[in-house]
């Protein structure tokens, strides 16, 4: 005789299990009775579940809830030991890594100056291993935002070329565990559709002038890579009487402007933009080119797309650029309405969108690892 399939219960069970560890990793440290509230579950299917969790040091006793009294006042948590992942930004000066809990929470920081391009995977494993000191814990994931196009396999094309997944590889030798590589500007774009002004639009485009301007794009709740990972490489988007292939908006340009209006050339945008918001009446005028040029660029995007909003992120962000765009898209408002808003995030929204994928990464190794029976005891 066949014996009847445990498929619906074991389901159930998965379900369960996986129900009180996201409770955890949103909320921290729950009483029995809050659990109960969070999953909707009965007090006895509760209390089966973290009778197997704790057995397989998947939570931890958290103390006890004063104003309640019995042994359900008892909280519980993820269990300190279930590790880290970690979210690094590599921008084109410099390397910050966050060492973050399942809960999201930021355990370490670090951060050093970029050198030579061969030694960055050494050199970012290093400032991994010096976040760890203070976070002891095995490391689960990595998650690198990095400038430049990022294909789907992790091959990262930057100004050195294509590497062919070589940096990946070397990241994942010196770590011991999975790293994912993503575009910088799609990571900022992913913060805001996850906790930022993103969170109310049904599609939006990030605009980020860091080095160069940069887009990320979100429709119907999903970031769009394009198939080669080159989707948002706006800055090449042709525009009269910039020549075709050559960028509108980088650095390149902003000291062509600053000789242009007589300013110093090697000041970065940063400055120039500190000194429009002064008063500075030259800075001014090349802060309105610049986004009199990325206004044209977000009226070639809406043709294609027509995102509800652009959502202005980096040095896009800052007081005096948001209101130059204002002002250069109320002058185009009679050919295409463009809505603009500043990003929640600021110059921080690639660092916040990596440790957002960061801890999620970390919280997915987390439930594959016990969210069935059967995972716990291979364990």
């Amino acid at each position: 005789m066949t014996k009847p399939l445990a498929g619906p219960q074991t389901l159930l069970r998965t379900m369960n299990v996986r129900a009180i560890l996201e409770a955890l990793a949103r909320r921290g440290p729950l009483t029995r009775a809050e659990l109960m509230g969070e999953t909707g579950l009965s007090r006895t299917a509760v209390t089966q579940v973290l009778r197997m969790l704790e057995a397989g040091d998947a939570v931890a006793t958290a103390g006890v809830d004063r104003a309640t009294r019995g042994p359900a006042a008892t909280r519980v948590s993820l269990h300190p030991g279930l590790g880290f992942a970690a979210a690094v930004h590599v921008d084109h000066a410099s390397m910050h890594v966050t060492l973050v809990d399942p809960t999201g929470a930021v355990r370490a920081q670090s951060d050093a100056p970029l050198g030579h391009i061969e030694e960055r995977a050494a050199d970012i494993a290093a400032l991994i291993a010096e976040c760890r000191q203070d976070a002891r814990g095995p490391l689960r994931h990595v998650v690198v935002a990095m400038p430049g196009i990022v294909t789907p396999d992790g091959e990262i094309r930057d100004d050195q070329g294509p590497d062919g997944g070589a940096f990946r590889t070397a990241l994942v030798a010196h770590v011991e565990c999975p790293v994912h590589i993503e575009n910088d500007v799609n990571l900022a774009a992913l913060a805001e559709s996850d906790n930022g002004v993103g969170q109310d639009l049904s599609s939006f485009t990030l605009l980020m002038i860091d080095q160069g301007l940069g887009a990320g794009t979100v429709l119907d709740g999903v970031l769009r890579r394009g198939a080669a990972g080159i989707a948002g490489e706006v800055q090449y988007v042709p525009q009269p009487p910039v020549p075709i292939g050559v960028p509108v908006l980088n650095e390149d340009v902003v000291e062509d402007l600053a000789l242009l209006h007589g300013r110093d050339p090697a000041d970065p945008l940063l400055v120039h933009l500190d000194a429009c918001a002064d008063g500075d009446t030259a800075a001014k005028a090349m802060v309105d080119e610049l986004a009199r040029r990325l206004v044209i660029v977000a009226g070639s995007v809406t043709l294609v797309i027509d995102p509800e909003a652009f959502v202005l992120a980096g040095h896009a962000a800052h007081p005096c650029f948001v209101a130059a765009v204002d002002r250069a898209a109320e002058a185009l408002s009679h050919l295409l309405a463009l809505r603009f808003v500043p990003s929640a995030f600021g110059r921080e929204a690639t660092m916040v969108g990596a440790i957002g994928q960061a801890a999620s990464a970390l919280r997915e190794s987390m439930f594959a690892r016990f969210a069935s029976i059967g995972g716990m005891v291979a364990r």
